[in-house]
């Protein structure tokens, strides 16, 4: 009986939670929080969920919302990377990093909180274009924000890329081919380390990336050092693009004009009963999606994350497969960590930059 009331209290059912890797079933396609497996950057996978549906819905979003899309998954890069390349700072032996890239994290972080109202699970890109629009100064405050962090990322590089310990530590330890990256299927930083230049906003441009200004770094040997510089270099040219998206981002719309697809605005349901029916029916029966399959990925900080969404006709989804970098990943730990000290193991994993979540199966 106690166990019953615990499991009621806890999950608001006296049946037991599915355990860690058991298939999720989507109750529709109106996921308001996608479940990531990638917590550090929920906003990337947000916006590959919401991609894949309107891909099937031959939905086009406003330009307005693809710049607000691009603009704060560019701040999710910054914050995941930060978090990265500062917990494998401290992996091997250096805490300061940690602590002055979590004081500037926690800005970022703000943003987060100013507009979506969450800090991790944001659910704010959805189908059709982003929850709502951005408040007024918000603008302003994360243009003044990342061009302080871009002067601490080079501090954070003075500290330690040219530092002699550091690099005893990390140069020409857990190498990969640039073949033996292609043949386990990596992307992101760990295909690009070796040498591979393959970055899905450019091969493959979605939204308004074909309009930023944007270099892709690569790496020449494939080591540790590498995968390090490439994130550092990468939160700069996201500095780049965040500052690029105020400029060219233009008055509008932030939601397609489909109520049958977005909620319409509680100002909208004052006024109209059609509105409310559109309201109701959306959050109770969702809305249908023609058959096709789609497979749609997007350039996410850990490195291409994809969705196979495959739909019946029906408002649920016949089949969701999420195709998460960190598992192609993990696969290549063994071979990378061999000839190697066992201390080299844990930072390997640390540029890897595997969050286990996503791992499971």
């Amino acid at each position: 009986c106690g166990l019953a009331l615990l499991l009621f209290l806890r999950f608001g059912s006296t049946k037991a939670p599915p355990r860690l890797g058991a298939p999720l079933i989507f109750k529709s396609f109106v996921v308001r929080s996608v479940v990531d497996p990638i917590y550090v950057s929920t906003m990337a996978q947000e916006h590959a969920h919401s991609s894949a549906v309107e891909r099937l819905l031959n939905c086009e979003v406003p330009l307005r919302a693809q710049y607000i899309r691009v603009l704060f998954c560019e701040i999710t890069r910054i914050s995941n990377h930060s978090l990265a390349s500062t917990t494998h700072a401290m992996d091997v032996g250096a805490s300061t990093p940690f602590l002055w890239a979590f004081e500037e994290r926690e800005k970022l972080l703000e943003f987060y909180e100013r507009v979506p109202g969450a800090r991790m699970h944001a659910s704010f890109i959805r189908p059709g274009g982003v929850a709502q629009d951005l408040p007024l100064g918000l603008c302003r405050d994360i243009d003044s924000s990342t061009q302080q962090f871009a002067s601490r990322i080079d501090e954070l590089e003075e500290m330690s890329t040219g530092n002699r310990i550091w690099k005893q530590r990390l140069v020409d330890i857990g190498t990969v081919t640039a073949q033996q990256a292609k043949d386990w299927g990596f992307s992101g930083v760990m295909l690009r380390g070796p040498g591979v230049c393959w970055d899905s906003r450019r091969a493959a441009p979605y939204d308004v990336h074909d309009q930023s200004d944007l270099d892709v770094p690569v790496g020449t040997r494939g080591d540790r050092y590498d995968r390090y510089c490439i994130r550092i270099e990468e939160m700069r040219q996201s500095v780049r693009i965040i500052v690029q998206c105020p400029n060219q981002m233009p008055s509008g719309m932030i939601k397609a004009d489909d109520r049958k697809l977005c909620p319409p605005s509680r100002s909208r349901m004052k006024l109209s009963m059609e509105s409310c029916a559109h309201h109701f029916e959306l959050y109770t029966e969702g809305f249908s999606v023609p058959a096709p399959s789609t497979y749609t990925a997007v350039e996410a900080p850990k490195g291409e994350f994809g969705v196979f969404l495959v739909s019946n006709g029906s408002n649920r989804p016949y089949r969701c497969k999420i195709r998460a970098p960190g598992f192609a990943h993990s696969q290549g730990l063994d071979s990378m960590s061999k000839h190697h000290m066992p201390a080299d193991v844990v930072t390997i994993i640390g540029t890897q930059d595997i969050v286990f979540g996503e791992v499971d199966r």
